[in-house]
């Protein structure tokens, strides 16, 4: 019951902190940026606890698990996609805009900002639907509680707690769970690795293929795990918008130099842990048998915390190891779902429907929307039979989608809005094509058109193609369409003026 106790516990430490923190909320820049007041050791809690979500700790431990440190290729798609995003973060910060559609339309079109927006609804509802297994997973293994009912518990749970303070609980509480969830496995790891007897248990225990570079593979398959997160991390929206939500453009700039270090550091330290425990558990046939088949690997980080002792570490890392679980399914399920709620609020309610509703009724409608996404993301998380799976789904949906077009818009003066637009809807289009073929052909016939971590391929090539065809075969945009993204401060504001009156 400890372990319960001790997630029930951390669970109330951090809605009472939303709580308090939607007493704060006075505007809609306050719910969706944070009143852009966020310092950099904030900002660098909450960059670290976005990205590290369920995708690492049950994905990417999981493929660990099964491959060894081959694994580690898909991690390293984010760390060279943060090393580009800082050469980004103050241009980015200096746009000072809410969400990446707002980009889209300012760089592009209306057009693009719906099919932006589109692109991030479906990618961030399924990132936001793995949340809520990973929770049904840890209240199965704390309290026994069958795992849809534990699903439903988490999503309430998420869903609830971004409702309250938007961004503003999100940070806050973030440079909490950033910490717990860097001591956990930083800890855990080499107490685990000596116990089990170090190298000689290891090679003892696993295949040589566990140490090999490409593991049993080659480099086609490390492409296939390594690209999606490359491309998802340069388009990422939660990223966008927390540079928005920056103080100003030196913490946003700084806080990417210490995310890459910690990125690096935990996702390292957590696929050790899920090969260590891997080893450990798979000479031991009396728990292998419970939880080690192929399919229930990813589960593998939750099990080391829940028998702690089995692989010497002292009761409190276990529950150290649950209490940042927790942390990292429930920042990133707050992230991913407030992200796509101030897009529909932002990009489809105030542009659209209601462009001038006061606050009040802009924050009310986005708080309906976190609860109506979160419905929509429950439904997502029951068409796909693993995380890996919705993981990798998700990120060649924004990869493909968003990536290219976002990334022109900073670095490429000759892209055009019709280049822009016809980028996003063909990595979108081929994206959706190929995963509902994959829906189709599975349940009917038991086999897919393509496997997850190869439709980055095809989808970010064409995406890439239009972008530059269409653009090269079209007219130039005028100055005034792209000055904004590579203008400095002292004539920023000359910039915004001709991009509101390009006429004059």
């Amino acid at each position: 019951m400890i372990y319960l106790w001790i997630v029930l516990g951390y669970l109330a430490m951090l809605m009472g902190i939303s709580i308090f923190k939607s007493f704060a909320v006075k505007n809609q820049s306050d719910f969706m940026v944070a009143g852009r007041s966020v310092s950099t050791p904030k900002l660098v809690g909450t960059l670290l606890c976005t990205w590290m979500g369920s995708g690492s700790l049950l994905a990417g431990a999981g493929l660990a698990a099964n491959v060894g440190f081959s694994a580690l290729w898909m991690a390293a798609g984010a760390w060279i996609g943060i090393i580009i995003v800082f050469f980004l973060a103050a241009r980015v910060r200096r746009i000072a805009e809410f969400t990446v559609p707002d980009i889209l339309e300012l760089r592009y079109n209306k057009y693009a900002r719906i099919l932006g927006t589109i692109v991030i609804i479906i990618a961030y509802t399924t990132i936001v639907g793995y949340q809520f297994r990973a929770g049904g997973f840890v209240l199965d293994l704390v309290a026994g509680i069958p795992e849809w009912q534990g699903v439903l518990l988490t999503a309430g749970f998420i869903v609830i707690f971004t409702a309250f303070a938007g961004m503003m609980s999100i940070v806050s509480v973030d440079i909490i769970n950033g910490a717990v969830i860097t001591l956990a496995v930083i800890i855990a790891a080499p107490l685990v690795f000596f116990h089990i007897g170090g190298a000689e248990h290891l090679t003892a225990t696993l295949d040589s293929s566990h140490f090999a570079i490409f593991g049993d593979n080659n480099f086609f398959w490390a492409m296939g795990i390594f690209l999606p997160p490359f491309f998802l991390l340069l388009g990422e929206s939660n990223m966008y918008q927390k540079f928005f939500s920056a103080k100003n453009e030196k913490s946003a700039k700084n806080s990417v130099l210490l995310w890459v270090i910690g990125t690096i550091i935990v996702e390292t330290a957590l696929a050790s842990l899920a090969i260590f425990a891997f080893s450990h558990f798979n000479s031991l046939p009396e728990l292998a048998d419970t939880f080690l088949s192929s399919g229930d690997r990813e589960r593998i980080i939750l099990h080391t915390a829940r028998y702690s002792t089995e692989v010497g570490l002292p009761l409190w890392v276990g529950l150290l190891l649950f209490c940042a679980s927790v942390a990292i399914i429930t920042s990133t399920g707050n992230s991913f779902l407030l992200t796509p709620s101030t897009n529909i609020t932002r990009d489809i309610y105030q542009r659209f429907i209601s462009p001038s509703a006061d606050y009040k009724k802009v924050v009310l409608f986005q708080r309906i929307m976190v609860i109506l996404l979160g419905v929509l993301a429950y439904f997502i998380l029951t068409q796909f039979q693993t995380i890996l799976a919705m993981a990798l789904t998700a990120y060649t949906m924004v990869g493909a989608g968003l990536t290219p077009a976002l990334l022109a818009a900073f670095l490429w003066k000759r892209v055009t809005v019709a280049g822009g637009v016809a980028s996003i809807a063909t990595g979108m289009g081929v994206t959706l094509i190929i995963t509902i073929a994959n829906s189709i052909l599975t349940s009917l016939y038991g086999y897919q058109l393509l496997n997850e971590q190869y439709i980055i391929l095809p989808a970010a090539i064409a995406s890439i193609l239009a972008l530059i065809i269409v653009s090269l075969s079209t007219e130039p945009d005028p100055k005034s369409k792209y000055q904004r993204f590579y203008t400095k401060e002292a004539s920023l504001a000359k910039a915004i003026e001709e991009v509101k009156n390009p006429e004059e």
